[in-house]
């Protein structure tokens, strides 16, 4: 497996949390822990993790190859910087070591 970080600052991380897992949870598998700082998303082709930190959202993206991965990285980075569209959120993936 191969993964990628992505820290994206906000204020509102918690509420970007829950908007991913309740929008992308229409079409793949989708969990939220009940306080609601945690949740992740299972994509055929891999998944991410997400965290709500105090003003950054903390997102790992997990796959077995290269291309899988930009695949799972592209699909949540495209929703959250259009539910952060008046935020002006940015994400930036950073490769990360092997699991």
């Amino acid at each position: 497996m191969i993964e990628s970080v992505a820290t994206v600052a906000t204020d509102r991380p918690a509420r970007y949390l829950k908007q991913l897992v309740s929008h992308l949870g229409r079409e793949v598998d989708a969990e939220q822990s009940e306080d609601g700082q945690n949740g992740a998303l299972i994509f055929s082709s891999g998944g991410c993790t997400l965290s709500a930190e105090p003003g950054t959202l903390r997102m790992t993206a997990r796959a077995e190859d290269a291309e899988r991965l930009a695949a799972v990285e592209a699909v949540v980075a495209r929703h959250l910087v259009r539910f952060g569209e008046k935020d002006e959120l940015v994400v930036e993936w950073s490769a990360s070591a092997e699991v």
